[in-house]
């Protein structure tokens, strides 16, 4: 308990020598009394000073101790986060660039793996060209890393320009590319073609009334045309394009999907696959080829591929755009794909009206949504990625919806890449079983098979 000096010294209220109702006049009581208040108010005005004092050390005392407490704290939580994001478990594998994996890469330093080949298809589309025009083929086996043509050499130099034109006077924005003078040709076009095409007919004259293209004289007020119906929102249009599929509550019971079906490509090969599929991301993709079975699979932490030629790790912007193609959900949670929500405009795919949807993803890519206006299911998608070239797109239509167990998916899918040499390809499915148990142990990357001895 701690004890009040100044109380102490005041005591009661009552001055010493009297009480309360008695008067007591004697002089020796009264010349006391005078003597112990003159003490007290001495003792007072030493007092308050130090408990004053005393306040100010305890306060700053308290201050004190609290920021070092928010000091260490925070450097407590700062050497547990540099601590846990040096921890081999929770640091994420860092996409190898292309000049740690190839030789001889002297422009594109810095670009991820992944996105080797399809830059390398995208040159290929933007000047109308194959493999074989800048690299070396030499009785069927590639040296890509050989300089012997001067094409290859030529081809630098116009990357270099490309990359120092966006850097230059677009602030580093990737708006020039190969694709923006080329448009398919060896030899971009400098002077235009002759005859330039035939304008179109504009509309008529409006010269007033009896004049030529005009309204004759004394002819009615033409009706105001009508206004254009207001946008949907963004959230509008995902909520139709839920209740199209089915509604929410059905989605919410999907835990797997297996699939059957032929894959068709452009160059007239033809593959059957198999596909399963468990929520959220997982899946397991199997074509047979004639060179043998070709595989993918993602387990939730590890994508992989099988090859005649091996089993190797996927990472990066490759194990996305598999994931994107053949992940359970990768074509119903749309809305959760966007890191804000898109634009809508309407647009036209054929004599459909169509609301597109614009936007970026939370991996940073573009992606454009197209939903039938009648009937709110999705008819395209068009994703592209971000390169140092230029954008990289790649499409999907969705054809011949059909219900299965109450949610209706596409039988048909469309794909269209930049790829020159197999430009489409054609996914109809011929067989669809929601929430069939699937063996987890699919989805586990296999291992590298043992080396054959001689």
């Amino acid at each position: 308990m701690e004890i009040d000096p100044v109380a102490t010294a005041r005591g009661s209220e009552t001055t010493p020598g009297m009480m309360p109702g008695v008067l007591l006049c004697d002089f020796p009581s009264f010349h006391l009394s005078w003597r112990f208040r003159f003490r007290q108010e001495t003792l007072e005005a030493r007092i308050i000073p130090m408990k004053q004092t005393i306040l100010k050390l305890t306060v700053l005392s308290l201050l004190i101790g609290v920021s070092l407490t928010i000091l260490i704290n925070r450097s407590a939580a700062r050497g547990a986060r540099e601590q846990n994001s040096n921890s081999p478990s929770s640091a994420a594998p860092q996409e190898k660039t292309v000049e740690q994996v190839q030789k001889n890469i002297k422009v594109l330093t810095g670009m991820p793996q992944s996105q080797l080949i399809p830059v390398m298809n995208y040159f290929a589309a933007s000047m109308g060209r194959r493999c074989n025009f800048c690299h070396v083929n030499n009785n069927g086996q590639w040296d890509y890393a050989a300089d012997t043509k001067p094409e290859k050499n030529q081809a630098r130099e116009m990357i270099k320009m490309v990359m120092d034109v966006n850097k230059t006077t677009f602030k580093g924005n990737v708006t020039v590319s190969c694709y923006t003078c080329h448009r398919g040709r060896n030899q971009p076009l400098s002077v235009p073609p002759l005859p330039l095409p035939q304008p179109s007919p504009g509309p008529a004259n409006p010269a007033g009334p009896g004049g030529p293209g005009g309204q004759p004289a004394g002819a009615g007020a033409q009706a105001s045309p009508s206004p254009t119906p207001a946008l949907p929102s963004a959230d509008d249009i995902f909520s139709k394009y839920i209740a199209a599929m089915g509604g929410q509550a059905a989605i919410d019971k999907l835990t797997s999907r297996t699939a059957k079906g032929m894959i068709a490509q452009a160059n007239g090969n033809s593959f059957q696959f198999e596909l399963y599929q468990a929520a959220p991301d997982k899946f397991y993709l199997l074509v047979t080829t004639p060179q043998g079975p070709f595989e993918r699979g993602f387990n939730g932490q590890v994508g992989w591929e099988k090859t005649a030629r091996g089993v190797r790790e996927l990472s990066g912007g490759e194990l996305a755009n598999f994931k994107m193609a053949n992940s359970l959900f990768g074509l119903i949670k749309l809305k959760d794909q966007y890191s804000r929500p898109p634009r809508v405009r309407r647009d036209k795919i054929g004599e459909r009206d169509v609301y597109v949807l614009d936007g970026t993803t939370t991996d940073g890519r573009r992606m454009r949504l197209a939903f039938d206006a009648t009937t709110g299911l999705l008819l395209r998608r068009v994703t592209a990625t971000s390169s140092m070239i230029g954008l990289i797109p790649d499409q999907i239509e969705l054809e011949d919806y059909r219900d299965v167990d109450g949610v209706k998916f596409p039988f048909i899918g469309r794909a269209a890449t930049v790829e020159v040499g197999n430009p489409t390809s054609t996914r109809t499915f011929t067989e669809i079983k929601l929430n069939a148990p699937v063996d987890d142990s699919k989805f586990n990357m296999p291992p590298a098979p043992k080396p054959t001895t001689p």
